[in-house]
């Protein structure tokens, strides 16, 4: 592997001869219909010599020779309001790329272009009115402490806590990470990250290659009609198109994100492209341990890809796709006592597998509609094996299989929608979405069983082992409607079918946007929104009368309703700032039929859900309230600033009617992030820049362990009566980054360097407390201290 690695860097060192001056390029589309603008104007300004061209018929543009650094575009178009897209960055290695969506002026106008400021903080999917903002590849990647991980971009938004450092788990205003929708070009996909878990949403790494996206959208509440299946928020995103005019090549190497080779370029007579990207995991190469609290040492790859075939008279069509494999291994001979990820008498053996593929079709419908249509299959895989020694070290040593875990889901989805703008002042969108889901489920555990073979050993017990089928059908209809110029409604219904337990539900969604003034908007929104419970719980076993039964499967689908007000300011020139109310009201959950603290709600919070939890029913309730602040400079003037902060409560009750914490319940999240450039050299081309970001949060909630029960059981023992009744300390962390921006100045290549120092006050935030049984101690292990990543990325 090393030395394939080292053929291929060897390999792309053969680099292009180019001009000091870099390009920017993209195309500019109706917002409403998404159908190409022809004649459209694109403006450099700021340059010593401005420049203009116009799009050609498929809206396409390119703007050549222009000076490096951070540069300002404006468009417009005859009868729309222009838009100016400021600090787009040009360097001598790659081509900028920006896409640009025009809104029809309210009133028909055939001579006067209309003026308006950027809109950064919208979201892309124009039919969102409330609590969604789009993200960039530059964000992604130039925040400090975000290791190119889009889950860890979404944490410092408001609304978002994450205070985990170990995984990167989506909490959405007191939600369980479990209640985060996915979206991959427009499909639902599975959880996209390495070392997964079955039923998760998150993980330790992300699979996700921050380098292939293009603007997303990350939504947390009252969503639009098209998203379904999900209570807690939505994460939509997109991959670009490679660049249809010349190969580039990239060539990139960091801690995290390990070892990453990527290639673009023209395919075909159509102007199609492709964009292929591969990565494999830098401590796995070395052989360096994990880090925190266990030596083992992660793999994982992955690779991405969209290929765009081009438009036809059949259309466009693209594919589109991820895979990806990680493994560890803990080995019982090299771990610390106090480990509690494994333990001295025990290995432990993990592995996981993604992946997505995806083709897709585009056609355009008369002058302002569309037609797109998905078809994609996607899997998830995760096998957990684990062995103790039992006597280890003496002459009566042996090894029993303790824990035996293999899960599969395999997923076919079929998405088509329908999208048409009726007039300047009305869209519509209407379409429909069928997954089918074959899961492949076994849990066999001794952990906690009875010895009823007296064989001296807890019995292997069959926890969860399904084969089973099931489909999901979503159809959907919204709206767009421009009452007048300042009030805008977006309406629609959104629905959900289910085979497993034949629940048909209807969710009405609304959403309302009123301009107070040029720079002062209000809005409101509402949305009732369905998820089944998790699939780790709704196949578990129980034994009913000697049989192996699935109590859970009938289930109905969780219920919540949203409500949220907000409050937009727009400052100054690039300063905002933007206040959100927010009320959600959740009933349907799954509670034990006893009098118990239990409920699905608190579930996700960990690499593993509760195995026990069977004959379940709908009768959990909770919610989830606050209030959110964010204060934002957009890059300008060479700075940037953002501060969101979050004051909420996360509250449930179980079937024991007893008001309790969820263990999302923080109480407070603030992020502070700031970063600075400078332009060095006598041209000036090159960069240097500083990027930090500061983070407090109340401690997660966490079951105080019965200290006394677990040593006479020999495995760890909740006091559930007192569920969720403690919390850890409160979360800190301080992340410092910076770097330099190097341009060639006669060839096509660029180089970067960073140096991202993580928790630089070396602070010991808490991971977890728990029972090890090997010390008979409630032991607690801190998570990742102070930690210098670093990374290098050249493009050419």
């Amino acid at each position: 592997m090393k030395n394939f690695l080292l053929v291929v860097f060897l390999c792309f060192q053969v680099l292009v001869q180019g001009q000091n001056n870099g390009v920017i390029k993209g195309s500019v589309i109706d917002k409403q219909s998404e159908i190409p603008l022809v004649g459209a104007t694109v403006e450099l300004l700021g340059a010593e010599q401005p420049t203009g061209v116009s799009t050609d018929i498929d809206g396409y543009f390119k703007l050549q020779n222009v000076p490096l650094g951070r540069r300002t575009v404006r468009v417009s178009f005859v009868g729309y309001e222009s838009v100016t897209i400021p600090n787009v960055v040009v360097t001598s290695g790659k081509d900028a790329v920006i896409n640009i969506s025009l809104k029809e002026a309210f009133d028909s106008l055939e001579e006067i272009v209309i003026s308006s400021a950027t809109k950064k903080d919208k979201a892309i999917n124009t039919l969102t009115s409330v609590s969604a903002r789009q993200f960039s590849l530059e964000e992604v990647t130039r925040f400090s402490g975000g290791r190119a991980d889009v889950g860890r971009l979404a944490a410092n938004l408001a609304g978002v806590s994450s205070p985990d450092d170990s995984r990167n788990d989506i909490v959405i205003r007191g939600n369980s990470p479990v209640g985060l929708l996915w979206r991959l070009e427009g499909i639902p996909i599975p959880n996209p990250n390495h070392f997964a878990a079955f039923g998760s949403t998150g993980g330790p790494v992300s699979a996700v290659n921050t380098n292939m996206l293009k603007n997303s959208d990350f939504i947390t509440s009252a969503f639009p009609a098209e998203y379904g299946n999900a209570i807690g928020g939505v994460f939509d995103l997109g991959f670009r198109k490679g660049n249809k005019d010349e190969y580039e090549y990239t060539l990139q190497a960091g801690a995290f994100s390990g070892l990453e080779a990527m290639a673009e370029g023209p395919l075909g007579k159509n102007n199609g492209s492709f964009l292929v990207a591969g990565r494999y995991s830098l401590v796995g190469l070395i052989g360096a341990g994990a880090g925190g609290a266990s030596s083992a040492t992660p793999n994982y790859y992955d690779i991405s890809y969209n290929i765009d075939f081009g438009k036809s008279k059949f259309g466009n069509f693209s594919l589109f796709g991820i895979f990806g494999n990680s493994d560890i291994d803990f080995l019982g001979d090299s771990i610390d006592e106090d480990d509690l990820f494994a333990a001295e008498d025990e290995d432990l053996f993990v592995k996981s597998g993604l992946g997505v593929f995806g083709l897709k079709h585009q056609i355009t419908i008369g002058e302002s509609s569309y037609l797109k249509t998905i078809i994609s299959n996607s899997f998830t895989k995760s096998d957990i094996f684990s062995d103790r020694y039992i006597n280890k070290n003496t002459a009566q040593e042996r090894v029993i299989r303790y824990l035996e875990a293999d899960n599969i889901e395999d997923r076919w989805s079929f998405s088509t929608l329908f999208n048409s703008k009726l007039s300047n002042k009305n869209t519509l969108r209407a379409g429909v979405l069928v997954e089918s889901f074959n899961i492949d489920t076994t849990l066999k555990d001794r952990e906690g069983q009875p010895d009823l073979n007296n064989d001296l050993d807890p019995d292997l017990v069959t926890i969860r082992d399904v084969d089973e089928n099931m489909t999901i059908v979503q159809p959907f209809v919204q709206g767009q409607f421009r009452f007048t110029e300042n009030l805008t409604l977006n309406a629609g219904l959104h629905s959900q079918y289910s085979t497993l337990n034949e629940q048909f539900v209807v969710e009405p969604r609304a959403g309302v946007n009123y301009k107070l003034s040029k720079n002062h908007s209000i809005s409101f929104g509402y949305g009732l929104h369905y998820q089944p419970i998790s699939s780790a719980i709704l196949f578990l076993n129980e034994n009913v009368n000697g049989q192996s039964v699935q109590t859970n499967k009938d289930l109905d689908f969780v219920q919540s309703n949203h409500f949220v007000l907000g409050y937009d300011a727009k400052l100054g020139r690039s300063w905002r700032s933007k206040v959100e109310v927010y009320y959600q009201d959740i009933s349907n959950a799954a509670v034990e039929p006893f009098s118990s603290s239990y409920s699905s709600l608190t579930e996700g919070a960990d690499f593993e859900f509760d195995d026990n939890r069977v004959s379940l029913v709908n009768d959990g309730t909770g919610f989830n309230r606050g209030i959110e602040l964010t204060l934002e400079k957009f890059f300008s003037d060479g700075y940037y600033g953002l501060l969101t902060t979050s004051f909420f409560e996360s509250k449930y009750k179980g079937s024991d009617g007893v008001e309790r914490n969820t263990p999302f319940n923080n109480g407070y999240v603030v992020n502070l992030l700031t970063g600075r450039e400078f332009s060095i050299g006598k041209s000036g081309k090159d960069v240097l820049f500083f990027d930090t970001r500061v983070s407090f949060s109340g401690g997660r909630y966490y079951t105080p362990i019965d200290l006394n029960a677990s040593v006479q059981a020999g495995f760890e023992i909740l006091q559930e009566d007192l569920a969720f009744s403690q919390q850890y300390d409160d979360y800190f962390r301080w992340d410092l980054k910076f770097g330099i921006k190097l341009n060639s100045k006669n060839k096509k290549q660029s180089h970067q360097f960073y140096l991202d120092i993580q928790n630089v006050t070396d602070r010991d935030n808490v991971f977890v407390r728990r029972y090890n049984r090997l010390t008979n101690e409630v032991n607690q292990v801190d998570q990742i201290g102070f930690f210098p990543d670093f990374g290098y990325r050249f493009q050419f």
